[in-house]
């Protein structure tokens, strides 16, 4: 999930000349909502004609609703500038690609992706007959920054952020640059022969010296690969340059994917994840099942949740004991209720509301949700138990919403004033997803 830092004062002076580029962009853009003939060929009617992109986070109805009203309500408009600022800053970055990695994966294919579990280390000093220092062991919490020598985590990172930022900077903005640079990048990663990915996670969190395997790896595609697949929905509403054979290519790709998944000795054993880890696989599973078309297969995974997850995981106060138990558990509570909520989105768009289920055991998504309230609003000191490194109080602030707009939740809603908000922002009117 998402580190603090302090930035460089360069840094902060060039992201305000990027939101004053990102305002101006939205002024012009507001003016052609107004009934002015927008400077890329779009008047605001031919944009605002199109039906609700069906999307499987978001809440499509929603997107075109905030379309509509984002000339007249301040806060959505302000939130749309932040928004284009930074997909301003997308158009010149990448396009990135799993051919950019120096090493070779054991398959002998660069197109595989390939990443190294962040929390092993070596355990002994390297030596000419130990190069390696074998065996790793596991430190949790303690990232190890050899992980890094291999593009492929950092790279698919920043382009699983820029695609959906590109989409949806294009869907409110009605401006080709966004669309285009998105293709740009999806082609790159998911469709172009010479530079795209093969559609599995054989080799993710791969341990040196040891060649067993672990379907611990899929949790590399966890938080940033659902909204890419809302983005290519936001493509297939419309994007000028995105043809019938870049929507097939990409059901090709995630239906590959998703046999992987289902049929992979990986993902096999990645399902049967008591922790987040098989949170996150229900959730990847489910987004791509909607997305293919499968309404009740997508339907039957967010069902199966109730009592193979938050049964299991949700304790009736709400803590999660799985997540409690690492090193970084505040970290890990929230990633695993975002994880929850994201399968609740699903489940909105598929009939199954897992807002309102509550385990004989007293569990609940609300309540996992609620017991980060004390210390989303007041910091580490409200947080009994360990987490090591930064404590990032912002992460809690998306489950706040989702709970508060879709559960109800009044404890929820009465904490979103006093969580601080993240550096890009609190977006949730303009994108209300976890």
């Amino acid at each position: 999930m998402r580190e603090t830092d302090q930035a460089h004062p360069e840094t902060r002076r060039r992201s305000r000349r990027m939101v004053a580029v990102g305002a101006a962009t939205v002024a012009l853009v507001l003016a052609g909502i107004a009934g002015q003939q927008l400077a890329w060929g779009h008047t605001a009617t031919d944009r605002s004609a199109a039906s609700a992109p069906a999307t499987v986070l978001l809440d499509g109805a929603r997107l075109a609703s905030n379309k509509q009203r984002v000339g007249t309500d301040p806060t959505l408009r302000a939130d749309l500038a932040k928004l284009v600022s930074s997909a301003d800053a997308d158009l010149t970055s990448g396009p990135w690609s799993v051919l950019d990695k120096k090493q070779t994966p054991p398959s002998g294919d660069k197109h595989d992706y390939l990443s190294q579990a962040p929390y092993w280390w070596a355990s002994k000093p390297p030596t000419a007959s130990n190069p390696h220092g074998c065996p790793y062991v596991q430190k949790d919490g303690q990232r190890n920054p050899e992980a890094d020598q291999i593009s492929d985590h950092a790279e698919r990172g920043s382009a699983f952020d820029a695609i959906p930022r590109l989409a949806l900077a294009w869907y409110y903005t009605g401006d080709v640059r966004y669309a285009q640079r998105a293709e740009l990048d999806v082609r790159a990663w998911f469709l172009d022969q010479a530079t795209r990915m093969n559609p599995n996670l054989t080799y993710a969190q791969v341990i040196p010296c040891s060649t067993a395997v672990r379907g611990t790896g899929i949790i590399d595609f966890s938080e940033v690969f659902e909204p890419v697949v809302d983005a290519f929905a936001l493509l297939d509403s419309g994007a000028p340059g995105w043809s019938a054979a870049d929507q097939q290519g990409i059901r090709t790709w995630l239906g590959r994917l998703l046999d992987w998944l289902r049929t992979s000795q990986q993902g096999k054993q990645e399902a049967q994840a008591a922790n987040n880890h098989g949170s996150w696989y229900d959730v990847q599973a489910a987004a791509i099942t909607l997305y293919l078309g499968g309404t009740a297969d997508a339907a039957a995974v967010v069902k199966g949740a109730e009592a193979s997850r938050i049964a299991k995981q949700v304790k009736a106060d709400g803590s999660q004991p799985l997540e409690l138990a690492r090193t970084r558990s505040w970290h890990y509570s929230n990633f695993n209720a975002q994880a929850l909520c994201r399968l609740a989105e699903i489940g909105r768009h598929v009939g199954v509301n897992l807002w309102s289920y509550t385990a004989s055991g007293g569990g609940s998504l609300p309540k996992a949700v609620d017991y980060t309230i004390a210390a989303a609003e007041h910091g580490k000191s409200s947080w009994p138990h360990q987490e090591i490194g930064t404590f990032d109080q912002t992460i809690a602030l998306p489950q706040l919403h989702a709970a508060a707009d879709e559960a109800g939740d009044a404890k929820a809603k009465a904490a979103i004033g006093h969580v601080p908000a993240p550096s890009g922002g609190d977006l949730w009117a303009l994108l209300p997803a976890c």
